[in-house]
């Protein structure tokens, strides 16, 4: 599914940026930026010290806009909408985009319920447009390698995976994706736990049954912040998803146990940091490689701090391969990289998930 609109033959497509928090400013606008076919048009903030920040960055050619509402009345002049603004407005920006016309990417989560995505994709799907969702951790470093990994074969069949998104902040940090307001859509489960659960199903398919245990550890905090999700996957493989803001001690990002061999690997991808440290991809130039003392380990019968397995090397990181699909899509020359329909799938799992947490049962899909 294309976009309309999608700029004169070799023009670059015109995008319009709603939100220019972390997500706006540390992800979306920087790889935009990067990507060979698009142009970083308009930021939406109303802040006046993040509208100079971003000119700073992009040039005072950067047009600013107050609020949404500014994009709508201009929709012929831009080729895509990126809604990087709080959860809670997702569902609300990203219809109003798609009724003015334009294709959109939506940070994930894309909305508060499966049922709402699914009602966003039937929009897009009526309209003829691209609904897209950034699940930027699809091309995390570790994730592209165990990809490959199971490709190759070389861990036999999948018996057990784990997957922990662990940081230590015992106190927190306040803000909405920390507030306990349903409406917010805030808590660990649909911030970090929309990527491990995005991940899992892209590598072994379908959840029939959830399990989870969900709470709320430190002092003052109201949302999630250590959460433990268990899937069994219709094919048999059983995933064990961590997601917690209170783990002392981290444990391996991902622990893969196949009938031939598992995989161990420790720490994080190095694109967020990287981005976060000003670091921005440029063609030629090295991005999301990481040391080799960071290479995780393949093989059987020993721990791998106690040397068992063999280092296997990473495959670097690649953040810029999602809006380079966005653009090939927008141009009709690819597909969409993370469909509306794949997120409501997650959702599926989250919904579940908390059903399961607040009910202490396991929940059929």
């Amino acid at each position: 599914m294309t976009g309309t609109g999608t700029g004169s033959s070799g023009s670059p497509l015109r995008v319009g940026l709603v939100g220019y928090g972390l997500a706006g400013s540390v992800f979306h606008a920087p790889l935009i930026a990067a990507t060979e076919g698009l142009v970083l048009d308009t930021v939406v903030t109303s802040n006046p010290e993040r509208q100079a920040q971003a000119r700073a960055e992009f040039g005072d050619g950067l047009r600013c806009a107050e609020s949404a509402d500014e994009l709508w009345t201009r929709a012929d002049e831009l080729d895509l909408i990126v809604v990087a603004s709080p959860n809670k407005t997702h569902v609300s920006l990203a219809t109003a985009a798609l009724k003015a016309g334009l294709p959109v990417v939506v940070d994930k989560p894309i909305a508060g319920t499966a049922a709402e995505a699914r009602e966003l994709a039937a929009l897009a799907d009526e309209r003829g447009l691209l609904l897209s969702v950034f699940q930027n951790r699809r091309w995390d470093n570790d994730f592209r390698t165990l990809r490959q990994l199971l490709a190759d074969g070389e861990l036999g069949d999948v018996w057990r995976f784990e997957s922990r998104f662990e940081r230590w902040r015992p106190r927190p940090k306040g803000g909405w994706r920390e507030s306990g307001d349903p409406e917010e859509i805030g808590g660990l489960l649909y911030d970090l736990g929309s990527h491990v659960v995005d991940q899992v199903l892209v590598l072994f398919g379908p959840a029939a049954s959830v399990y989870a245990e969900s709470d709320v550890r430190r002092p003052g905090a109201e949302a999630d912040d250590d959460t433990f999700i268990a899937l069994t996957h219709t094919n048999g493989v059983r995933s064990h998803l961590y997601v917690s803001a209170t783990t002392a001690q981290l444990g391996p990002r991902f622990r893969v146990l196949g009938s031939e061999a598992g995989y161990v690997k420790y720490g994080l991808d190095p694109q967020e940091a990287a981005l976060r440290d000003g670091g921005r991809p440029a063609t030629g130039s090295p991005w999301g490689v990481e040391p080799e003392s960071m290479w995780g380990r393949v093989g059987s019968g020993e721990s791998p701090l106690t040397g068992g397995g063999r280092p296997h090397p990473s495959l670097p990181g690649d953040y810029p391969a999602y809006y380079a699909a966005i653009a090939d899509a927008l141009r009709g020359t690819g597909e969409n990289p993370v469909t509306a329909l794949q997120a409501a799938a997650a959702l599926d799992v989250l919904e579940a998930a908390r059903r399961s947490a607040r009910d202490g049962v396991a929940v059929t899909l």
